[in-house]
C-alpha cells in the first residue's frame, strides 16, 4: 500500500498526512473548502519548520515532505488510493455518508479506515459493500509525536486487512496495537471515565483545578493532568465520546458531568476556543 488519502485537514488529518509524507508516502489530503485545506497545509508547514529550526531536518527535507502532499477540495481525487483514512468530525451520520461515497468511488481493493476515537467500526463498515476492508486507525494527538495507533477490527474486518494496516502503521513509524470493536475501544473507554471523574471532583468542590491536575501528575506520573488533557483534546470531543459510551453500554457510570455539558453549551471547548478548565491565548 503506497498511495494514501486522508479526508479532513484538521488537527488529526493534517497530522496523519504529515506523518505519512514524512515517512515517504505520497499523500492526497482532501478538505471541503480551500480555506480549511490551506489552514491544514499551513499547520503541516509550521510543524515541519519547527523541526528545521531545531536542526532535526534540513529545509530541503521539509520541502520534499511538503512536495509529497497533494491538496484537494474534490473527493474524487482519492479514487486511486490504496487506503483512505477518514479524519472528519466525530459524528456517525457524517462518517456514514462519507463512507458510502468512498465505497462507490474507490477501487474494490482499497481499504477504508476511520480515525474515529469512539464510533463503532462495525456500524461504519455496514454502510459499505466491503465491510471486510473497513478498519479503525485511531491515531493519537499530536500525530507526528505520538507513536501509538489503536487499530480496531470491526466484526467483519478480514485478517488480510488487519495485516496490511499493521504493516502500514509500522512503515509510518508507529506502534499498532489491536482492539476489537467496542464503544470507546480501549483508549477512550479507560481515559474518558477518568477525565469525567476529575471534572466531577471539580464540580463537587473537592479540589481546585490545579490540585486535581497536580495530584495526577505528581502522584500518578501522568505527563499532564486530566483537566489540562481534556482542554487539549477538546471538551466537545470528550462529551461526544462519553455520550457514545453511555449509549453503547447503557451504563450510568458513563454519564457526563453536568459541568462538562454546561461548558460545552457555553462554547468553552478548551485550547481551541481559548477557554476551558484553563484560559489560553488564541492566535
Amino acid at each position: 500500500m503506497n498511495r494514501i488519502a486522508v479526508i479532513g485537514a484538521g488537527t488529526m488529518g493534517n497530522g496523519i498526512a504529515h506523518t505519512a509524507a514524512m515517512t515517504g508516502f505520497p499523500v492526497t489530503l482532501v478538505e471541503v473548502s480551500q480555506q480549511f485545506l490551506d489552514r491544514g497545509m499551513s499547520a503541516i508547514s509550521k510543524n515541519l519548520q519547527r523541526g528545521v529550526d531545531k536542526g532535526k531536518m534540513t529545509a530541503e527535507e521539509k520541502d520534499a515532505i511538503l512536495g509529497r502532499i497533494t491538496g484537494s477540495v474534490h473527493l474524487e481525487s482519492v479514487t486511486e488510493a490504496d487506503i483512505v483514512v477518514e479524519a472528519i468530525i466525530e459524528n456517525f451520520a457524517s462518517k456514514a455518508e462519507l463512507f458510502r461515497t468512498l465505497d462507490r468511488i474507490t477501487g474494490p481493493d482499497a481499504i477504508l479506515a476511520s480515525n474515529t476515537s469512539s464510533i463503532s467500526i462495525t456500524k461504519i463498515a455496514a454502510q459499505t459493500a466491503r465491510p471486510d476492508r473497513v478498519i479503525g486507525m485511531h491515531f493519537m494527538n499530536p500525530v507526528p509525536v505520538m507513536t501509538l495507533v489503536e487499530v480496531i477490527r470491526g466484526i467483519a474486518t478480514s485478517d488480510e486487512t488487519w495485516q496490511k494496516v499493521e504493516d502500514l502503521a509500522k512503515r509510518m513509524g508507529k506502534t499498532p496495537l489491536p482492539a476489537n470493536d467496542s464503544p470507546g475501544f480501549i483508549s477512550n473507554r479507560v481515559l474518558m471515565p477518568m477525565i469525567n471523574e476529575a471534572i466531577f471532583t471539580l464540580y463537587e468542590g473537592v479540589a481546585t483545578r490545579e490540585s486535581i491536575d497536580g495530584i495526577m501528575k505528581l502522584g500518578m506520573n501522568h505527563p499532564m493532568g486530566p483537566l489540562t488533557l481534556a482542554d487539549f483534546i477538546g471538551l466537545d470531543v470528550c462529551l461526544a465520546i462519553l455520550r457514545v459510551l453511555e449509549e453503547g453500554f447503557g451504563d450510568p457510570k458513563y454519564r457526563p458531568c453536568p459541568l462538562l455539558v454546561k461548558m460545552v453549551d457555553a462554547g468553552w471547548l478548551g485550547r481551541k476556543s481559548g477557554r476551558g478548565f484553563y484560559e489560553y491565548e488564541t492566535k
